[in-house]
């Protein structure tokens, strides 16, 4: 390592904000990711349903994410509560072989309308830019997905342009910390 460049720390296996817990993705959540991508209200804008298959590739992506780096997909709960109520991740995006560190979030539909996408958003920018040390991190959303969009914006990101993911029109959108 360089002198005078920070050293990149391990996220937290688990945060709290003032309403969310949010654990890391560990062995025991396929069940529940399985669940998520079962449901067509959560998936409506992340490409759809998705079969076993795509789920499992999925999830052995993201458990290898956390194995790599560190940091990764968190499952989401109310602060004290038992039940999964959305993800929310930190991860490696490659735009136009450009590494970013993306922010990405999904609520179950009684969970929607509540600003709980915004406030886990901005604690995942908040630990990307204090322990990860990125001054920029994105977020992707479909060009039809308003409500994401709103909830980018709140939090800080701006639209940046269009991009192509996996042969997807994507919006890209950017937040950076002052220098």
């Amino acid at each position: 390592m360089m002198a005078g460049t920070p050293r990149i720390m391990a996220l937290p296996d688990s945060f709290t904000t003032s309403r969310l817990r949010a654990d890391r993705l560990t062995l025991d959540d396929l069940s529940e990711i399985r669940r998520m991508h079962r449901d067509a209200a959560v998936m409506a804008h992340l490409g759809g349903v998705r079969d076993d298959a795509q789920t499992q590739a999925y999830f052995d992506r993201n458990l290898k994410h956390w194995g790599d780096h560190g940091f990764g997909l968190w499952i989401v709960y109310e602060r004290g509560g038992r039940e999964p109520i959305g993800r929310a991740l930190l991860r490696h995006l490659f735009v136009d072989d450009t590494d970013e560190i993306e922010v990405g979030y999904a609520f179950y539909e009684p969970f929607w309308g509540r600003g709980l996408a915004t406030e886990i958003t901005q604690a995942c920018l908040s630990l990307g830019h204090r322990m990860l040390y990125r001054p920029s991190i994105v977020a992707v959303t479909y060009p039809d997905n308003r409500a994401s969009q709103h909830v980018l914006t709140k939090a800080g990101f701006v639209y940046e342009r269009d991009v192509t993911l996996d042969t997807v029109r994507c919006f890209l959108f950017r937040t950076t910390t002052p220098t």
